[in-house]
């Protein structure tokens, strides 16, 4: 029991959750955006198995540590740039995110609607289960093997990364619904998966962007909408 008084410890704990934490941001952007495609009845149920599944998922990444090693190890040289495995998975969720927020952009402007198409077409559950598994994924690499790098416990990680989970679980339902009453601000979260899908993309190919800077514009984005949002409110209310 000697870890309850060890400072180092429970430095390396909030260290780890508090990153786990902001980085989760990202991934519930994307979560609220797939889950709302579903029907009302199936959305819960989505972010609720697709976040522990993504749990699992991140556990056993934390349990891989030679394979997340060998996932920065140089794979190949294209136009004199280097890549490895772990830049080839970021352009490749990059260019997903891209494509899907572009896609939903699309069906917004044009007035369609995926998950009761005209041609009687249903979102699959099991497709967005998929999506939020592998994206989840992606976006914990970086913070996965940052960890590893944190702390030297695996239990200390395993702790950061269920607590960060749990706050994802807690703060996703509320996301999702907020997004979805406000048409503004699903479209302002659809920008968002296209700015994540290109600092990923510039990521993978060694153009690393601090997340503060994201974070910093899409939080500005947040507070502006946030005041169109009152304003429109209050125009309501004196009508």
């Amino acid at each position: 029991m000697s870890w309850l008084t060890d400072p180092q410890i429970w430095a390396s704990f909030a260290a780890l959750f508090a990153l786990e934490v902001v980085l989760g941001i990202d991934n519930l952007v994307f979560l609220a955006i797939l889950a709302n495609r579903l029907p009302p009845e199936r959305q819960d149920s989505a972010r609720r198995i697709g976040l522990a599944l993504a749990l699992f998922g991140r556990l056993a990444l934390l349990g891989s540590l030679a394979w997340l090693a060998h996932l920065t190890a140089p794979l190949l040289t294209v136009a004199g740039h280097t890549l490895s495995w772990r830049d080839l998975i970021l352009l490749l969720g990059g260019a997903f995110l891209i494509y899907k927020g572009t896609r939903e952009i699309h069906h917004r402007v044009e007035g369609h609607d995926d998950a009761v198409s005209g041609t009687g077409r249903a979102v699959s559950y099991s497709w967005t289960l998929a999506q939020i598994v592998a994206f989840d994924l992606v976006f914990s690499l970086d913070s996965v093997i940052t960890a590893i790098g944190i702390a030297e416990q695996i239990w200390v990680m395993v702790a950061a990364i269920v607590g960060a989970m749990a706050v994802m679980l807690a703060a996703s339902g509320p996301l999702a619904g907020f997004i979805q009453r406000h048409a503004s601000l699903k479209m302002l979260a659809l920008s968002f998966l296209l700015l994540i899908g290109m600092t990923l993309m510039a990521d993978g190919l060694g153009f690393h962007v601090p997340r503060g800077y994201i974070y910093a514009a899409m939080g500005f984005s947040c507070l502006v909408e946030t005041l169109n949002l009152l304003a429109s409110r209050r125009r309501r209310s004196q009508a």
